[in-house]
């Protein structure tokens, strides 16, 4: 419990850091803000159209009497907008943070300078940068759509489906939402995804308290765009923990001899 809530305390230290630094507070807005109308043009769109798609998707039904081809359907369309904000919650994400990758670079490099010690740098050109950013968020992407698919489908199962599968879906895309944050500092120190990966999984619990009320708050309109940029700062502050080397401890004494006579 006690790496919950660290998780959860660098959440909020990153969101007091980009508060007490208006300007970079402002700097990170700007991708957010322009992710955050095409996507809610795409949720829109869902909404309107999710009735046609179910219903084109089950011809089966329209023979059905009432009230069971209303509640298939209903409850597929239910289903349907839930898988898309579970995957807008993700490649929200991913997308704002390619779109924004130099003003998140940057805002990640001054946490690192504001907290002290060694300010990591890639060296690498930006298109570089840009292409290692896209294809790692392409991996990760094809990982939580196969996450959704398998909760979509156990979203049939009665109680189970209403009840522990949100709860599993929130847990998934807070997961992985981590991952795509600290991204951005981890990759500053030559991480590869694999590597990243298996750093984040010593410190699931730590991960989860990060990325669990972020991806819930992510949720409420406009909220992620303001969140953003203490996002990136907090997955920085996440990203120096998670990589800080052990303090050496004192050298162990010689082992005492034993004299004979």
């Amino acid at each position: 419990m006690s790496d919950l809530g660290a998780g959860f305390g660098y959440l909020i230290k990153g969101q007091r850091w980009v508060l007490g630094h208006g300007r970079w507070f402002g700097f990170g807005l700007l991708p957010g803000l322009i992710t955050l109308v095409l996507y809610t043009g795409a949720l829109v769109g869902l909404g309107y159209g999710a009735d046609d798609l179910v219903a084109w998707a089950t011809p089966f039904a329209d023979d059905w009497s009432s009230p069971w081809v209303g509640l298939l359907r209903n409850t597929l369309v239910v289903l349907v907008f839930v898988l898309g904000l579970f995957l807008a919650v993700i490649t929200f994400t991913a997308v704002t943070l390619l779109a924004g990758q130099p003003f998140y670079e940057s805002l990640s490099e001054e946490v690192d300078r504001s907290e002290g010690g060694e300010v990591p740098g890639s060296g690498l050109p930006l298109w570089r940068e840009l292409w290692i950013s896209a294809r790692d968020s392409v991996r990760i992407l094809v990982r939580v759509a196969l996450y959704g698919v398998l909760l979509f489908a156990l979203g049939f199962v009665p109680v189970v489906g209403q009840t522990v599968v949100p709860a599993l879906g929130f847990c998934v895309s807070g997961y992985f939402l981590c991952e795509e944050l600290t991204a951005v500092a981890l990759q500053r120190r030559g991480m590869a995804l694999k590597d990243r990966l298996v750093l984040l999984r010593g410190r699931r619990a730590a991960v989860l308290g990060f990325g669990v009320p972020l991806a819930l708050a992510f949720l409420v309109p406009f909220v992620a765009v303001f969140l953003m940029p203490g996002a990136v700062a907090g997955a920085t502050l996440l990203a120096r923990d998670l990589t800080a080397q052990p303090e050496a401890g004192p050298e162990p004494a010689p082992p005492h001899t034993l004299r004979k006579g």
